[in-house]
């Protein structure tokens, strides 16, 4: 089966989600699995679709221009997006089985910082200790990955049509302290350093070689958006 690259996009929030959005729509209408990078065009907080809790000093940072707000069509705790690369997959899973999906859909995430000697495993706190908390990196969940140390390096989450499945997350890099003190009054979780060959540009190459081994079992074919499928995304929520 092709599997479809869209290659990094830097846009704001609403642009990414609707994206996203899109790329499920795309599948479900007969379209190939794909996945996508991208960053974010200025710091954004984004919530899960059912999350209600929200910190009372939030909407005056996004008053002040610090951050961005936006809500994400997975669940899930607050991700701050800064310093961090998102990912987005869409595709249909052998298993509908919700942790055996997320197996499945990290293993290309495990190939890749076992690659840069940095190997990740599972969280092993319960899900709903993370309910009862604003923000997404401060536990580590069955849908986490994180170190050895127990410091959570990506964070994803889900949303399900049927069989289809749309899974993001974000990949924490260098996270600004003083921007998360400012949002969740706590500081970053304390992640190892990545090599030098485990950044920028490198980093994504790293992550699509292996997507194309452990995911897709064949290289991913570069598919830029096209006019027309730009033209067609909804402004997103």
């Amino acid at each position: 089966m092709t599997w479809r690259w869209i290659p990094p996009i830097t846009a704001g929030g609403a642009r990414q989600m609707a994206l996203d959005i899109w790329m499920l729509e795309q599948l479900m209408a007969g379209g190939s699995p794909a996945l996508r990078l991208y960053r974010w065009s200025r710091p954004t907080l984004s919530l899960g679709v059912h999350q209600r809790r929200q910190e009372a000093h939030w909407p005056a940072l996004e008053q002040a221009g610090l951050i961005e707000r936006v809500r994400r069509p997975s669940g899930g705790r607050a991700v701050l997006h800064a310093g961090d690369l998102t990912y987005a997959l869409a595709w249909r899973p052998p298993s509908a089985r919700r942790q055996e999906a997320y197996g499945l859909s990290c293993r290309w995430l495990q190939a890749a910082f076992e690659a840069l000697g940095q190997p990740l495993q599972f969280g092993t706190q319960a899900g709903r200790d993370a309910q009862g908390r604003a923000n997404c990196f401060a536990s580590g969940t069955a849908a986490d990955l994180v170190h050895a140390n127990g410091a959570k390096r990506i964070g994803s989450a889900q949303i399900w049509r049927g069989p289809y499945l749309l899974q993001h997350g974000s990949i924490l890099l260098n996270p600004p302290a003083g921007l998360w003190q400012q949002v969740f009054s706590s500081s970053p979780p304390a992640l190892p350093p990545l090599p030098s060959h485990g950044q920028g540009p490198e980093l994504e190459m790293l992550l699509r070689w292996a997507a194309g081994r452990e995911l897709c079992g064949a290289a991913l074919q570069d598919q830029p958006l096209s006019p027309e499928e730009l033209a067609s995304l909804s402004p997103g929520p």
